[in-house]
């Protein structure tokens, strides 16, 4: 719905579907792939040393393919309706929603980091639903500002789809850094990595 972001029970019923989709996948694709499904995530993986450049390169074109996929499914299955983009809220600037997108983004990146992190126990169900949470939680913060994206793809598959790049950069910027920054803080400050990263596999001992 075009106005999803703006209604309250529209927004609750976006965030709950938001965290339980990724809850799912990030259960399914931990153990294989890490079960990024997100750009910025992979991109902080990448700095950190926890996955090949290569690798990530690998990952952000498939999360990419994806969004582009599922935008265009959901333009036939809806005949005659739009597919929405991720907007600013008026009382916005761009800077101040690419703020907000890379905050939200940290908070997700470092969730995503605490709970793969083997040395604090195994994953099991709790870390996908952590991070699940997490991302319902930022839908409820920042829809009715900047459309809660915290994942360029999203807003690159609904973008190519709908034929209109407006403030794409926002989604882009703000959720790359605050990923980045969550990767350097916890893996050089909070709890320092010492296990050595797999740069055929891409997968790191220490964290997924």
């Amino acid at each position: 719905m075009p106005d999803a972001a703006s209604d309250p029970s529209g927004l609750v019923v976006v965030a709950i579907a938001n965290a339980l989709a990724l809850s799912s996948v990030v259960y399914i694709a931990a153990n294989i792939s890490g079960g990024h499904v997100n750009p910025a995530v992979t991109f902080g993986m990448a700095v950190g040393g926890h996955i090949s450049v290569p690798t990530a390169l690998f990952y952000w074109v498939s999360q990419m393919l994806a969004s582009v996929m599922a935008s265009l499914l959901l333009k036939m299955t809806l005949v005659g309706m739009h597919v929405p983009t991720y907007t600013i809220a008026e009382e916005m600037t761009g800077f101040g929603a690419s703020l907000l997108e890379g905050v939200l983004t940290f908070a997700l990146a470092y969730t995503v980091y605490a709970a793969g992190d083997v040395r604090r126990g195994a994953q099991g169900a709790i870390g996908p639903l952590a991070i699940g949470f997490m991302a319902g939680a930022s839908v409820l913060v920042a829809g009715p500002f900047s459309g809660g994206s915290i994942n360029p793809a999203c807003a690159f598959g609904s973008a190519v789809t709908a034929g209109s790049f407006k403030n794409q950069a926002v989604y882009w910027i703000g959720p790359l850094i605050g990923a980045t920054v969550a990767g350097l803080i916890y893996d050089n400050v909070v709890f320092p990595n010492d296990q050595e990263t797999d740069s055929i596999g891409g997968i790191p001992d220490g964290v997924v």
